[in-house]
């Protein structure tokens, strides 16, 4: 699964965006998290972990019996380029757009 498919869950999106705001966190607090959020239970919560982990998103270490998860910037950054590329050109079209619009409101 790539990043894209990735970060499409609302689950998911959650625990990333989690990460992001306050840093690494265990299995238990994103599971935990996800009950909040999503009323899903922690077995829904490790496949949603599995996924994130699968696609590079995050990186997980054991600390004694816990899991602990962090942020992989790489897979991210990805996405942020991909986004500001689309946005550049969308951009540059609706820029367009907007000038043939008022050309065409200066000829009588």
């Amino acid at each position: 699964m790539d990043v894209f498919q990735a970060v499409a869950d609302p689950v998911r999106r959650s625990m990333v965006e989690r990460l992001a705001d306050r840093g690494e966190a265990t299995a238990g607090e994103l599971s935990e998290l996800a009950a909040e959020r999503f009323g899903i239970r922690q077995p829904t919560a490790s496949k949603h972990l599995k996924v994130l982990r699968e696609a590079g998103v995050v990186t997980s270490s054991v600390d004694a019996q816990r899991r602990v998860y962090r942020l992989e910037p790489g897979p991210l950054d990805d996405l942020a380029g991909w986004a500001a590329r689309q946005t550049r050109f969308w951009t540059g079209r609706l820029d367009a757009l907007e000038r043939h619009l008022d050309s065409e409101g200066d000829t009588p």
